[in-house]
């Protein structure tokens, strides 16, 4: 997949014996690390449990995560046949994370900063897919690039469903979605305001307050505002966000939550990447390139977008057993961009970098209804949560660009200033797509046991009113998944999932595309330890599963027909992966995760045959650790180090062009002192040079460079 539309128009395993070496060792330290501090603190010269610290400074009860919404009802994370991570506002906040990109860092199976600093979207690869956002359980407004870039302070958790999910959601890639969930409500009265400086000219401050209006309506407001520079020469970039939220609890049984949010991007002078391989990946005899280059044209680069969402949450409990939810949102994204970039070398080995000059325009709406009954009741010795929904989308995508040659630049000694306009805009992309799915779930338990049966029908109209084509598409997907839950907190499962989405275009013959089709063998285990010294609190999953994706569009066989396409292709995906997050006496704190991946395209009729996906490295391993002392002369003083090793990549789906593995490291430092909190954070400390993707001949990425980061906060 590009990073720009722009460059769209242009242009082996690792031994099994590293990869079981790999994932024993991430085990051994988080589970070792773990078990040594849970039997430390049970001993009797150990420090006292948490209820008991004199000198309670530092708390975050929810670090660990217990349950889900992924299957839209709430249920423990054990009871779940599927593989899904979550990581919540607690974590969020401890680590100073600040973009859903660096939220990923530490889980398996998914990599974020696939194309190294970017202020406009957060890339993602899951499962080797680019994974759809959700925001509040419903689609966001995604256009050509699947996600909206949200601020992440204004929301309390982020939930990333790993595998084919559309039995619950409809269309979805096969690798999975990430849900945002906004943050709430609360009667009781809490809020903070926070300033925050860093490398780069950064200069952010942010506020949350939440309370009660009466007994019966509780408010939230969220806001930021950020000033920053960039390691890329000229570029600023300024966002504004601000999310509101009311809670009315109507009666006991029947609550209305109203929630909207507003965000602003204006970047300027914008142009990271879009490199050659010749000085950065490559030796060039005239040196390596500068992360600092701008390719672009200062004073003409530009990208400016305004998005925002509003609707409600509806709930209503008929009685103890039945009850109604309706989930309400309207969104809209409006982009404008101007963007000049790199367009490869003009001689191998020179120093003049061609440019192309692209301006591109895209407005989104969308209008998501989501409509739910769930049923609790007993049948013999089988206790059943029934769910029966059904939603309906409505999405307008309409774009528009131009298309021109820019002034040439010497890399090593650029130049700018050279006269550059706007090329005419023509039509892009005029699309409406209307999804309406019916949907049933039921989980049946018996003693330890759970059965979960799941399957959805979807209707599906595609209009490209740019194409000239209309595509109807009937579509049945479903899921079925069993674990079994032991006393002890360990819960082995098994569940075989399918997924589609809908493919724009037509064959050489005119005949619409059908949807790309995903299925999924997985099979795993979760242990939530019972029987821990109270106050330690852990999670461990395990998965491996077995992906494969059909229909995929590959290029005609038949040379009579030019540039048209067939969906013979197919692409599979196989891996394991183990994730562990802990928080023992709410002093120490762990997360380690480490992922094995091997994707192929093994059906195609072009050059991408039997290569892997791009932005898949086949190893991931990451763990972080963060201690906080509790009492003493050091009470409210932490400290945390990660570190994070990805293996080399190729950028490109023929694989000629391959990123470096690399080895990266994290640390923060807090100190609470009563009601304020201060925080010195930083990515990439030892400002380690990598390029994090080359996708072909002009498009290569460094990856993000140090960032430090220090807040001052006050909570209230």
């Amino acid at each position: 997949m590009s990073r720009d539309l722009g460059a769209v128009m242009t242009v082996t395993a690792q031994p099994m014996g590293r990869r079981i070496l790999l994932g024993g060792v991430a085990m051994i330290v988080l589970m070792g690390a773990a078990g040594a501090a849970a039997a430390q603190v049970a001993a009797p010269a150990a420090a006292p449990q948490a209820d008991t610290v004199g000198e309670l400074v530092v708390t975050a009860p929810n670090y660990v995560p217990t349950t889900t919404t992924g299957s839209k009802v709430a249920t423990s994370i054990l009871d779940t046949p599927q593989s899904v991570t979550v990581i919540n506002r607690d974590q969020i906040d401890v680590l100073h994370w600040t973009s859903l990109q660096q939220v990923v860092r530490y889980t398996a199976g998914v990599t974020g900063e696939n194309f190294g600093p970017d202020a406009r979207y957060d890339w993602l690869t899951l499962r080797g897919f680019a994974p759809v956002q959700y925001i509040d359980g419903l689609q966001a407004p995604i256009g050509s690039v699947t996600n909206v870039g949200t601020d992440l302070y204004g929301f309390q958790s982020v939930e990333i469903l790993k595998g084919p999910s559309s039995g619950l959601y409809g269309s979805t890639p096969p690798g999975g979605i990430v849900n945002m969930t906004s943050r709430r409500p609360q009667q009781e009265a809490s809020g903070e305001l926070v300033a925050e400086v860093g490398n780069y000219d950064l200069k952010q401050i942010q506020g949350d307050a939440t309370g009660p209006l009466n007994d019966s309506v509780s408010y939230r407001v969220t806001g930021l505002y950020r000033d920053s520079g960039s390691i890329i020469d000229f570029e600023k970039d300024r966002r504004g966000f601000l999310s509101s939220a009311l809670k009315w609890d109507i009666d006991p049984a029947t609550s209305v939550t109203l929630l909207g949010y507003y965000q602003n991007d204006d970047l300027k002078n914008n142009s990271g990447g879009f490199l050659p391989p010749s000085g950065t990946v490559l030796p060039n005899p005239n040196g390596t390139i500068s992360r600092s280059l701008n390719l672009g044209e200062p004073g003409y680069n530009m990208f400016k977008r305004d998005q925002y969402g509003v609707g409600y949450e509806f709930r209503h409990a008929f009685n103890d057993s039945l009850s109604f939810e309706q989930n309400l949102k309207y969104f809209s994204s409006d982009t404008k961009t101007l963007s000049v970039y790199g367009a490869g070398l003009q001689t191998p080995g020179g120093s003049i970098v061609n440019r192309y000059n692209f301006p591109f325009n895209e407005k989104v709406t969308s209008f998501n209804v989501d409509n739910r009954v769930q049923a609790n009741f007993t049948t013999g010795d089988f206790k059943q949560t029934l769910l029966v929904g059904l939603d309906y989308r409505r999405y307008v995508d309409t774009s528009e660009f131009g298309f021109a040659v820019a002034p040439p630049i010497d890399v090593f000694n650029p130049v700018y200033g050279a006269p550059v306009t706007v090329p005419t805009l023509y039509p892009y992309a005029n699309l409406v797509q209307t999804q309406t799915g019916l949907y049933v779930q039921d989980q049946v338990r018996r003693d330890g046991f759970i059965l979960t049966l799941g399957a959805r029908q979807d209707w599906v109209r595609t209009d490209d009113k740019a194409g000239g084509t209309t595509a109807n598409d009937s579509q049945m997907s479903y899921r079925i998944g069993a674990n079994y839950v032991f006393a002890n907190g360990v819960a082995p499962y098994v569940s075989y999932a399918k997924s589609f989405q809908p493919t724009t275009g037509v064959a050489f013959n005119g005949t619409t595309f059908a949807p790309t089709q995903g299925e999924q063998w997985e099979a795993g285990i979760k242990v939530e330890p019972s029987g821990l010294p109270q106050g330690v609190k852990t999670l461990v999953t395990l998965a491996a599963y077995n992906l494969v994706q059909r229909n995929v569009l590959t290029p005609d066989p038949d040379p009579t027909h030019p540039f048209a396409s067939v969906q013979t292709g197919e692409v599979q995906v196989k891996g394991v992966e183990l994730e562990g997050v802990a928080r023992i006496h709410e002093r120490l704190s762990l997360n380690a995760s480490y992922s094995y991946t091997d994707s192929e395209v093994t059906k195609s009729n072009g050059p991408d045959l039997g290569m892997q996906l791009p932005m898949v490295p086949h190893h991931k391993l990451s763990g972080f650790a963060d201690y906080t002392f509790q009492d003493g002369l050091l009470a409210g003083f932490g400290v945390g180090l990660g570190a994070r090793y990805m293996s080399s990549s190729y950028g490109d789906a023929a694989n000629l062009w391959q990123a470096d593995s690399v080895i990266l490291w994290d640390a923060v430092a807090h100190y609470n002192f009563k009601a304020w909190k201060m925080t010195l954070s930083g990515s990439n400390i030892f400002d380690k040079t990598y390029v994090a993707a080359c996708e072909s001949a002009s498009n290569c990425f460094y990856g993000t460079p140090r960032s430090v980061t220090l807040s001052l906060g006050r909570s209230f």
